[in-house]
């Protein structure tokens, strides 16, 4: 019985961890009351499913707390790999942004209760949207699924590991982002370039006040052209989150 109740409080701690900072499952519209639930219904699932003689139940209470701590940390360095993927569509989005010259809008981001840019939030709800549809949200399931065949309760990867897949995590998400918004970069290079030309053409025009329109409709048009190409992404998310994942 100790020892059950030690593996639930070992997977309670290590799924806490990873929902605590894991998108979707992290996001403030979900109820409090729901992400308790989830979390000790998910907690129960993986400590029954772990086999007997996993850890011994009669040990000091210090082993217990640093136990749970490498269990915290280890759940939280995966939601932190997975949220730093996640967050490539919206880094993609603010780069666009700040192209189009709409750096200081802002407006309420509703999942994380943060400000963000009206262009980057569009982006990422459609991702989001995209995400859920093709069931994405079991992937992170999977994830503490299969961090337990490979890490058993009572065991973790070392700490050079764990830090090395977060850097990584955060290079990739930003080659991530510049790739998404590489096609709009090229289109406001040409029309700076072509802005550029036309300055020489008639110096006393007031091309400052004639690019900002231009921007923000060529960042729309271009938008619009581009968010069909977001849906690519969900399956690379996939793959990204297997490459980099502690597993």
């Amino acid at each position: 019985m100790a020892e059950r109740l030690l593996l639930f409080a070992m997977a309670l701690t290590r799924v806490s961890g990873f929902f605590l900072v894991a998108p979707v499952f992290s996001w403030r519209t979900i109820p409090v009351r729901i992400k308790i639930s989830m979390t000790f219904l998910l907690a129960m699932f993986y400590s029954m499913m772990m086999p007997a003689g996993t850890v011994s139940g009669d040990i000091p209470i210090l082993k217990v707390v640093l136990l749970m701590a490498n269990e915290a940390t280890y759940g939280l360095a995966l939601g932190l790999i997975a949220v730093t993927i996640f967050s490539a569509v919206k880094v993609s989005g603010r780069i666009i942004e700040r192209q189009m010259g709409l750096a200081m809008a802002a407006t309420l981001d509703p999942l994380t209760g943060q400000n963000a840019q009206p262009v980057g939030m569009l982006v990422e709800m459609i991702f989001i949207l995209l995400f859920l549809s093709a069931n994405g949200h079991h992937l992170f399931l999977m994830v503490i699924a299969r961090s337990y065949e490979a890490f058993p309760a009572g065991s973790m990867p070392t700490a050079s590991v764990i830090a090395g897949g977060v850097v990584e995590a955060g290079s990739t998400m930003l080659v991530a982002a510049l790739r998404l918004a590489a096609p709009m970069l090229g289109a406001f290079m040409v029309l700076t370039v072509a802005l550029a030309l036309l300055a020489r053409l008639a110096p006393e025009m007031n091309i400052l006040f004639i690019s900002m329109p231009l921007r923000v409709g060529l960042g729309l048009l271009m938008a619009a052209v581009f968010l069909p190409f977001i849906n690519s992404f969900v399956s690379e998310f996939a793959d990204l989150m297997g490459k980099l994942l502690p597993l």
